[in-house]
């Protein structure tokens, strides 16, 4: 590697990208680099994920399968679990998750233990990017230190006279904005924010998205990069967190609420809609206002109307196990000993995509509260160990009338577009609707529990 290398080298053809994770995030990002003609390579520690993507095949429902041939045929993309090869890299990119603990505090680990990683592999003039999302200050805090610890520098001394000076390295933050099922919006229309922890990265960093997307944004830090990521995702959990709200009073008044949004969307200036649910789900909403929260008491500050929308989204669960035990006891029945199945595992419609999925949670409360229950959902046949749940002996049950009619209750946790909701009412004894998912349903109405 060049020591001298400067950021402009990053605009040039034909560089090698390393993306570490090649999940939901991170493999979306490679094979946008190899369309752009980079070799990229893809490192993971799961073996399986490795084997599969180096066969050319695909583990991620709305990536196509005959791209990852495409690239693995043409050299232009590969993967490996050996990190010694990240020597060989121009770039490396962290896309590893950042979930909570069980005290809903931020786990780093996978940064961390990402950082430790590329340490002993670091060489100069390379590039190193962090885009998972976080609360500001863990690039230059966390990441920074550990990279350091190879003896290569990227600040090499303080002051304004030496800050655009590049050091032996480049560093910077890069928050991903994938958003797994969007067809309107992929990832090379997606405008990318970049900061530096000094000039010279930040350069570095727009000179290598600038070939990939549309539109680079460049900010003045690392934390201010890291804080954009934080307001975009805590912009949606707060406005959730209100039409939640909301959809509770909306009921004890009898008023629609989604009739009363679809009502307010109508004007073309000052509102953009949001809609209830059974729960937030994905990997940033329910997680990013806990980082930014955390993050603020070292401060002496308190977020309290960030933590209130997290706490009325986190209750939303328990909301929909009331509502069932509700509609069961309307009907004479306990919710304890019922048999219940809930249709969509996946946290929103049309992806396989379990991450903090609501449904979940929901299922969880239920077994606690003494109900059976099983699933559907067309892009989940079997469930598999997680994080925080483990119902890897639970698969699919069949949609059918016969199916249906067995259980004493259908939830519908996520509204999966390949659901026939007519027929779900026809065939069920009892729906609760989490989703507004039978709007347009007429007949059997008197089966319909809205949530």
């Amino acid at each position: 590697m060049a020591a001298d290398r400067k950021p402009e080298f990053f605009k040039g053809a034909q560089l090698r990208v390393a993306i570490i994770g090649c999940g939901y995030v991170g493999l979306p990002l490679a094979l946008r680099f190899a369309e752009a003609g980079h070799r990229v390579t893809g490192f993971d520690t799961d073996p399986k994920k490795v084997q599969m993507l180096s066969a050319g095949k695909s583990y991620i429902e709305h990536i196509q399968q005959t791209k990852i041939q495409q690239y693995v045929n043409s050299r232009h993309f590969g993967a490996t679990t050996d990190f010694s090869r990240l020597e060989e890299a121009d770039a490396i990119l962290i896309c590893v998750p950042t979930p909570l603990n069980e005290c809903r505090e931020p786990d780093l680990s996978y940064v961390e233990e990402t950082a430790k990683s590329i340490q002993p592999h670091l060489q100069k003039g390379q590039l190193v990017v962090l885009e998972s999302t976080t609360y500001p200050g863990t690039t230059e805090e966390l990441v920074l230190p550990i990279l350091e610890k190879s003896g290569l520098r990227c600040l090499i001394a303080s002051g304004p006279e030496n800050e655009n000076v590049p050091g032996d390295f480049f560093l910077a933050f890069s928050p991903e904005r994938e958003d797994p099922g969007n067809k309107q919006y992929g990832l090379a229309q997606i405008p990318k924010v970049v900061g530096g922890v000094n000039p010279p990265s930040c350069r570095a960093a727009q000179a290598l998205y600038a070939q990939v997307v549309a539109k680079v944004i460049p900010v003045s830090s690392t934390r201010a990069a890291e804080m954009a990521k934080l307001l975009e995702n805590i912009f949606r959990c707060v406005n959730i967190a209100l039409v939640n709200e909301l959809k509770l009073l909306c009921m004890r008044m009898g008023v629609d609420i989604w009739e009363v949004i679809d009502a307010a969307a109508s004007k073309p200036f000052g509102f953009m809609p949001f809609y209830p649910g059974p729960g937030l789900g994905g990997h940033c909403i329910p997680v990013d206002p806990f980082y930014l929260s955390w993050k603020a008491r070292e401060y002496d500050f308190s977020t309290r109307f960030i933590e209130l929308a997290g706490e009325i989204n986190t209750s939303m669960p328990y909301h929909v196990v009331d509502s069932v035990g509700e509609a069961l006891n309307r009907q004479r029945k306990s919710l304890k000993g019922s048999k219940l199945l809930a249709l969509g595992v996946a946290y929103k419609k049309d992806v396989d995509d379990l991450r903090e999925s609501p449904t979940l949670k929901i299922m969880e409360i239920l077994g606690k509260r003494g109900a059976e229950f099983d699933y559907n959902d067309p892009y989940f046949p079997q469930l598999h160990k997680m994080r925080h749940y483990d119902y890897s002996h639970m698969k699919s049950v069949p949609l059918s009338p016969e199916n249906l009619a067995k259980y004493d209750a259908v939830i519908i946790a996520t509204d999966h577009s390949s659901y026939d909701y007519a027929a779900i009412v026809d065939g069920s004894k009892l729906v609760v609707d989490t989703r507004n998912a039978t709007r347009r349903v007429i007949r059997n109405r008197d089966r319909i529990f809205l949530s």
